[in-house]
């Protein structure tokens, strides 16, 4: 039976790790922490339960696959129900109630004038349009070599999705108002990318959620990682916890023998890195870096880098009832505040997003109290290091205040009975994220489809690569179909 190692029992790493234990490999990952997940972590502390990293689920079916494809009931493993409408946007003026309602929809967009909600109708029929050409030969699409690109057949539907225009001036080109085009554009910020700077493709998601809605993981998206624990072990894979790669051992720069670890080296067949990828050539990779061709050190530094995130995860002795599941404040200048983002300037003025699951889930906090979830884009380590622990009070306390006067949440800070601050750097030490960046890799044009790093390291034969800084992307859906794509790039060689 050939062995399989995994490095890091993230979504991805997951994924692989049900797919090939499946078809008949011997799967063992390691991961430097105490639990699966990866950034889709979970602190649980004074009573109170928060999930740490991702919190909007989107296109469920994906979640659903890797259970599905070994055989078994998701309903078994994890419990899901559509939410609706899903999220309320707060801008300057106004309150939007976000449905995936037609008529909802219809409704929203008429208020403001006829012809927005035609312009709505084309923008979908558009990048619908995109969006097929891009799922069949992109994203579910892994890449190795210069011809599975550089061939009149995926030139030509490369060019049909025209991805040479920002989101933004994308949107605009169908929605004249000012707020709907920013309601179409800020979900870039999902994976880490301006609206402003990044390629309209990205305008998937905003129609992703529109069309497939918005779906809650019952107990929270941790709850997702321990189902993929779970499946992996059924079928007798094993996972090592508190066990730290040291090394990827290569042999005459073309082959891996294994991994070690605690100064030991564990032999097998073939890995599957779903660390960080910048991360894992840098440290990981035990190869003269003259050998790693466009991924020595000073190539992967000069890489673009996703923003990053400021977290706040507040327990409350008391519910705001008239906050819901998802909620997001756009700031009065949403232009000025992802430039400066991007640009390594802490905004004055943010947009945020609260996350309060017991709204609909009394499993993560004490009855009457609740938990919540705060999330700030901020810029990575790259544009500004500056996360001082007085920076982090200062910051804090003013996130706290913005909170409070702007949504409405009457006496927040005097309900606060347990309070815990994420930065930049708690991605780059507790997770390994190259220059803290949340996203992994910015999904640039430079940096997407052939030109991400691929699944399969292009001259070692038995290494490959799952996670949001690979081949397709950043997202909970993407990345489980990365660790679907890598699994299936292994059961080609291995």
């Amino acid at each position: 039976m050939k062995t399989i190692s995994i490095i890091g029992a993230g979504v991805g790493g997951l994924t692989s790790a049900i797919y090939l234990q499946n078809h008949g490999y011997q799967v063992t990952i390691y991961e430097k922490n105490s639990r699966p997940g990866g950034k889709m972590d979970i602190i649980e502390e004074s009573g109170f339960k928060f999930d740490t990293g991702p919190t909007i689920v989107m296109m469920p079916d994906i979640y659903k696959k890797p259970f599905i494809d070994s055989g078994v009931d998701y309903k078994n493993y994890f419990k899901m129900k559509r939410i609706n409408p899903f999220m309320d946007v707060v801008t300057h003026n106004k309150k939007i109630a976000l449905s995936s309602d037609l008529v909802d929809l219809a409704k929203e967009f008429e208020s403001y004038d006829e012809s927005e909600m035609l312009g709505f109708l084309k923008y979908l029929t558009d990048i619908y349009s995109k969006y097929i050409n891009a799922k069949n030969n992109f994203i579910y699409k892994s890449f190795r070599g210069p011809s599975d690109f550089y061939n009149i057949k995926t030139l030509w539907n490369a060019y049909k999705l025209k991805t040479f225009s920002s989101s933004f001036e994308a949107i605009q080109k169908n929605i004249k108002n000012t707020d709907l085009q920013y309601l179409m554009s800020f979900q870039t910020l999902y994976i880490g990318i301006s609206p402003f700077s990044g390629p309209s493709i990205y305008n998937i998601i905003p129609m992703i959620e529109l069309i497939y809605g918005v779906w809650f993981i019952k107990g929270g998206m941790f709850q997702y990682a321990k189902a993929l624990e779970k499946r992996f072990i059924e079928l007798g894979g094993k996972i090592v916890y508190n066990s730290t790669v040291e090394k990827i051992i290569v042999e005459n720069n073309k082959h891996v023998s294994g991994l070690l670890i605690n100064n030991t080296l564990k032999k097998c067949d073939a890995v599957v890195a779903n660390a960080d990828f910048p991360y894992t050539m840098t440290h990981l990779l035990d190869m003269d870096d003259n050998k790693k061709g466009k991924y020595q050190k000073k190539n992967i530094e000069k890489m673009d880098y996703s923003m990053s995130c400021f977290l706040l995860y507040l327990g409350l002795d008391n519910n705001y009832d008239q906050l819901n599941l998802h909620t997001i404040k756009m700031a009065n200048n949403f232009e000025t505040n992802v430039y400066d983002i991007d640009n390594g300037i802490l905004p004055d003025d943010p947009s945020f997003y609260i996350y309060n699951p017991s709204a609909i889930d009394n499993s993560f906090a004490p009855s009457g109290q609740s938990a919540l979830y705060v999330l700030v884009p901020v810029s990575n380590l790259k544009e500004n290091s500056n996360w001082s622990e007085n920076d982090i009070d200062k910051f804090t306390h003013k996130i706290i205040h913005k909170v409070e006067t702007e949504l409405n949440l009457d006496n927040l800070n005097e309900h606060i009975v347990f309070k815990k601050a994420h930065t930049p750097k708690t991605f780059e030490t507790y997770y390994n994220s190259f220059y803290g960046a949340t996203f992994g890799l910015k999904p640039t044009l430079k940096q997407s489809n052939y030109f991400r790093p691929h699944n399969k390291h292009a001259k070692i034969d038995n290494l490959y690569f799952a996670g949001a800084s690979v081949h397709p992307g950043a997202g909970v859906p993407i990345v489980i179909t990365s660790g679907e794509l890598t699994a299936k790039e292994v059961m080609r060689d291995i």
